[in-house]
């Protein structure tokens, strides 16, 4: 908005406004801009770190409602700002509530869902983000229209509408069973296990649970744990799934979104308007992911989503380079931009039934108990390190880059596209306490886990080559 320009980023108005020739890859090329939008994702990926602590320590719940505070109090700062100092405290409480939230969200909802429906139920929380970003879009169109310039406060402090709902709503939520026994409600968590599984015939779930909590309570440091041989698949996974989300580039196309189409061509309604069509997109796909991801599975997801996204980035990438070039001079045809906008479209619509949700499931539901928390922290400050990266350089890569960074980020795509192929086995319908068997099943990841490090509870269980992206069949007793 002119109005948050004029007032907190003066530079980059007097930029946009007076030099009508510059090179339109350049414009908002600011590293106070970029700072700004960026210190959420840096607080974030420090925050993680306190979080999985908390988490661990008093539940899933007091990490939530933690989180919603601070969220709180960064909204308000935000809304009532009146220097950038002020601006960027605000976003940085922001990023603590966000770091709080991504730690124990997720894992609350993988614990908490039946394996059957652990995919769907934790993609609720992607499809959460994405109406976020939709009800973002929509109120930065309707603010912006506020006479007097005030709209930006705002849309800055409507931040507290969630914000108040995850406070709230954690007070009323109980713990999970798998955090009960963790910390020693064993009657509780057997009566909440009973109740949120509404059957009596949970015996082998909960000594599913016993046994991993025997286990993890011979943990005394989880992260130096973390780094153990046998829990090299997780980990690998816990760092490149969240590096490869942010390399997709969508960060690009959603928080940069009207700048983005302002730099295309379009006017400032107009791309704003773009960004409201870009997030419908994201809203309606993300409920494709909910659908099909129990039944798919979540390889199928990622593959396709990625074949789709890469498609689509080097489509966009050779459409702006046609009009454009490398001069960053050139005007777009409303039919033209119209294409541009169908394409990234079709981009965002791949990411939001693949890498999206995808990037936080798998995390959630492959780490056994006694390191979930570190490793649910690895995969938040992983994927707010580079979230940050991206946004703090994005600007200056698109002026830098120009038409060259869409094909940047789709070979980033092709990469783990074939990642994903080779490396991540099946996990739909696996319970999440019998995940290590997935793993010694798989053809690579089969050699770091020794056959004393797998129990299944009491039962013999044997996952066989196809089913479970595998490799030899692993057999594991009690231990």
């Amino acid at each position: 908005m002119d109005s948050f320009l004029r007032k907190f980023f003066p530079s980059v108005y007097r930029k946009e406004k007076e030099d009508t020739s510059t090179n339109q890859y350049c414009k908002f090329d600011s590293q106070l801009l970029t700072t700004f939008t960026s210190s959420l994702y840096l607080a974030a990926l420090i925050a993680s770190f306190f979080a999985s602590s908390v988490t661990r320590t008093f539940g899933r719940k007091w990490s939530m409602f933690g989180g919603g505070i601070t969220f709180l109090v960064g909204a308000a700062l935000n809304g009532a700002a009146k220097d950038v100092a002020m601006l960027i405290i605000g976003r940085i409480l922001l990023g603590v509530g966000v770091g709080f939230a991504n730690q124990s969200v997720p894992l609350y909802l993988s614990e908490m869902a039946p394996a059957e429906l652990r995919g769907m139920l934790n993609i609720g929380f992607q499809l959460m983000i994405t109406i976020g970003i939709l009800a973002a879009s929509l109120i930065n169109y309707g603010t912006a229209k506020i006479k007097g310039g005030w709209g930006w406060r705002v849309s800055l402090a409507l931040a507290a509408v969630p914000a108040a709902i995850i406070t709230l709503g954690s007070l009323f939520l109980p713990d999970t069973p798998n955090s009960l026994i963790q910390r020693g409600h064993q009657e509780q968590a057997l009566t909440m296990l009973r109740k949120i599984r509404g059957t009596d015939d949970i015996h082998l779930e909960y000594a599913d649970l016993q046994a991993a909590s025997k286990e993890s309570k011979t943990i005394q440091h989880p992260w130096r744990t973390i780094i153990h041989r046998r829990y090299r698949p997780q980990l690998t996974m816990a760092i490149l799934i969240p590096f490869f989300q942010q390399l997709t580039g969508i960060n690009v196309i959603m928080f940069y979104a009207p700048v983005l189409f302002k730099t295309i061509g379009f006017g400032s309604n107009a791309s704003l308007m773009s960004a409201v069509i870009t997030g419908l997109v994201n809203v309606f796909a993300t409920f494709v992911s909910i659908f099909t991801v129990d039944r798919l599975g979540r390889r199928k997801l990622f593959l396709q989503g990625g074949i789709q996204m890469f498609a689509c980035q080097i489509i966009v990438g050779t459409l702006i380079a046609a009009k454009f070039g490398t001069s960053g001079e050139g005007h777009l045809s409303k039919s033209y931009s119209s294409g541009v906008v169908a394409f990234i479209c079709i981009y965002v619509a791949g990411f939001a039934w693949s890498w999206g949700p995808l990037g936080w499931l798998v995390p959630s539901e492959i780490f056994p108990l006694e390191i979930r928390s570190a490793g649910q922290s690895i995969t938040v400050s992983v994927n707010m390190l580079f979230t940050f990266v991206i946004a703090q350089a994005f600007l200056s890569l698109l002026c830098r880059f120009k038409f060259g960074l869409f094909y940047f980020f789709g070979g980033w795509v092709l990469i783990m596209t074939v990642f994903i192929a080779i490396f991540l086995p099946e996990t739909k319908g696996v319970p999440i306490e019998e995940m290590v068997l997935v793993w010694k099943a798989h053809w690579f990841w089969g050699r770091f886990i020794a056959d004393e490090h797998v129990h299944a509870g009491g039962a013999v269980v044997e996952m066989a080559d196809g089913k479970h992206g595998g490799g030899t069949k692993a057999t594991a007793t009690t231990v």
